[in-house]
């Protein structure tokens, strides 16, 4: 009889432990579900074969952008786009102005790093940003700053960039790209985002703790 009730507990325990361990897992599950931050997504890149030909073809409802030459995606990436009372605007554009270095001049926020500018419209263009999963800016495109790097140097000025609800990746390459979501990190320090620490860093990738 000993041995049945020790048989019997120890199976309880082994019950409680599966059940435990199921939801340790699950509550793990939960944090990582709001996806990688995008300091994580570094995406591969091909060069053109001549880089005039080199276009922006922008996702709004998607929030994905695809660097394409003819119909060959060279670089895409999960982006931010405007929220809908301060959307981006839809049509066809071009990048007129490149500035790696690029600081906010408005207020508020003035002094805020846009590092690796392109400007499509006045006040408007594709810059680093913190990602989200969802339209979060005022206009503007954020990009994952590896992303943001390696689409500085792939695209010229001159670009034509295209700008719509939806692409004709969304459905292959887009659906296949992670979910980013910066929302959890904590803000830098103002003191570091105002410094010239924030634009070597950028050269290399990186930025602060992430």
């Amino acid at each position: 009889m000993k041995v049945f009730h020790l048989t019997r507990s120890l199976q309880f325990a082994a019950v409680v432990f599966v059940a435990l361990t199921l939801l340790l897992l699950a509550g793990c599950e939960t944090v990582t579900s709001g996806g990688r931050t995008s300091f994580s997504y570094d995406p591969p890149v091909q060069q053109p074969q001549n880089r005039s030909n080199v276009k922006l073809k922008l996702s709004t409802g998607a929030q994905r952008l695809y660097v394409v030459e003819g119909d060959k995606v060279l670089l895409a990436t999960p982006v931010s786009v405007g929220k809908a009372s301060s959307p981006t605007p839809h049509g066809n554009f071009t990048i007129y102005s490149k500035v790696a270095n690029r600081r906010r001049v408005s207020s508020p926020g003035a002094g805020y790093p846009m590092t690796y500018w392109m400007e499509f419209a006045p006040a408007y263009g594709f810059h680093w940003g913190f990602v989200k999963p969802h339209p979060t800016t005022h206009g503007c495109v954020r990009m994952p700053l590896k992303a943001a790097r390696k689409v500085f140097a792939l695209v010229p000025s001159g670009a034509s960039v295209n700008i719509a609800t939806s692409q004709p990746w969304d459905a292959t390459v887009g659906k296949s790209l992670p979910r980013l979501d910066d929302s959890q990190l904590p803000d830098p320090p103002m003191s570091y985002l105002l410094s010239p620490q924030v634009f070597s860093d950028a050269q290399q990738g990186k930025m602060w703790r992430f």
